[in-house]
This record gives C-alpha cells, structure tokens and sequence, in this order.
C-alpha cells in the first residue's frame, strides 16, 4: 500500500521538511577540517530537537547517531565517531531526517571539506542535478520508473559533458515516505521507464541517488551500516522528500529560499 496524504498532511510533511533543511544547513556551514563527524551528529540532534522534532535515524534499527556521515569511499550510512576528524580533500555525504508530529522529512547533501579536485565536485553535482531530474519526473499520472529513467538519463548528460564515468549505486535507492521514513514504494535510480505503480497526487516519495567515481559494487563494513564502494573511489549522494502534487513537484525539504 502507497500512502495518500490529504493536503494538510503534506504541509505537516513540509514543516518536518523545513527541520531537516534547517538542520543540515547548520551541519554543511560546520564542515571543515579538524571537526569531527561526532560533532556534526551532535549539532544536527541539537537543531533538530530544538525545532520540537525528533531524530529519525537514532535508534532506527539501532542505529546510534541523529545523522548519516559518510566520509570519501563511504557511499552512505556512515556512522559518526569522535575518531573520525575531517581533512582538506575530503568529501563528506550527509544524510538527515526528523519527525515533526507524526511525520517525516528525509533529505542528504554532499559538501566538501576545504578544496577537493575538480573531479570530485563534478561527482557531487552531477549526483545533484539527477536529483533535481528525478524530482521534476515526480508529477501525476507518470509512473514510478519514469524518476528512475530521469535520474539514470540526467547521470549520463553528466558523464558526457564531464568526461567521466559515474557508477549508479544498483542496491540503495529512494523510498515512499510519510507516517514512518521507509515506505512503498522502493525506487530504484536506474532503470527503463513507464513501470512501477502511477504516481497520483499525494503520494511522497523521497528521491536519492548515489554517484560512484568508478565501479558501482559496494559492500558493507562491520559495523553493519557503513556502506562503501568496493574498489575505494569516491560517492556522492544527495536527497529531497518531495510530494506529488496537481500543480507539480513540491520539494518538501527544500530551503525556504
């Protein structure tokens, strides 16, 4: 069952939204080299218990911290330590989500730490703007895999005109979201279009590719969490929540500006 959310619904989904747009804002302009991922967790958790919400990852399936920090070959569900201190060139993914009455936001950015290659910003932003074509594909009446085709195709704009190859990470996608975090339906970042359910006003969806700068195979670390690329090379990963609405996509967690 996909969740239909009445319009006041959306806006309770929205103020979560702006909690986690909030929150990640403080984290990203905290980034810099010697602060720890702790640290970041620990002000994310602060910003977003202030706004009278709730971390949505801590104690998710027992995960320990308020936020994911995913540092360099980390493609996503990194653990925030105190050990683990940033450095200039590193290349930190951040993935955030709060309740607010009942409802999720979910959203993720990658930022880097001091100056990074040229490469390496390409990888963000070309993760960003499949992102962003994924989001503008969420409208009524399209079906599911019709995102997953305008992220897959906006990725392959990118290795063109950036003269690269990006691996879409296969195994971890975007998800329904609303009452809980991970919900139906699961959407995959590649993949032909026209399949998968019709999207219908009020379903929403959160839309979250991760770019690989070689080989898309992964695996997990021992920790049971942490998720990095097999042959060591960079990720990138970027998230919005965004609501199927008749007047268009609307990015739920989007910065009020």
């Amino acid at each position: 069952m996909i969740e239909i959310k009445s319009r006041d619904q959306l806006e309770a989904m929205r103020a979560a939204g702006l909690v986690v747009a909030r929150a990640l804002a403080a984290v990203a302009e905290h980034v810099r080299a010697g602060v720890s991922t702790a640290e970041l967790d620990e002000l994310a958790e602060q910003t977003i218990r202030d706004a009278g919400a709730v971390p949505s990852f801590k104690g998710y399936h027992g995960f320990p911290a308020s936020i994911c920090a995913s540092v360099n070959d980390q493609v996503v569900h990194g653990i925030p330590r105190s050990t683990q201190v940033l450095c200039d060139g590193d290349l930190i993914s951040i993935d955030c989500g709060a309740i607010l009455a009942g409802w999720h936001g979910d959203a993720a950015i990658t930022v880097p730490v001091g100056p990074v290659s040229a490469a390496e910003l390409a990888l963000s932003e070309a993760t960003r703007q499949a992102m962003l074509a994924g989001v503008a594909a969420a409208v009524p009446g399209a079906r599911l895999t019709d995102i997953s085709y305008a992220i897959e195709s906006r990725v392959r704009e990118a290795e063109r005109a950036d003269g690269a190859r990006y691996g879409i990470v296969p195994d971890y996608g975007g998800h329904g979201i609303g009452t809980a975090m991970h919900m139906e339906p699961f959407l995959p970042n590649c993949g032909r279009p026209g399949r998968g359910p019709k999207l219908r006003t009020g379903m929403a969806i959160a839309v979250e590719p991760m770019l690989t700068l070689g080989l898309p195979r992964t695996r997990e670390l021992d920790d049971g969490w942490t998720v990095v690329t097999m042959d060591g090379k960079r990720a990138a990963h970027w998230e919005h929540s965004v609501a199927v609405t008749d007047d268009g996509p609307w990015v739920l967690t989007a910065p009020p500006d």
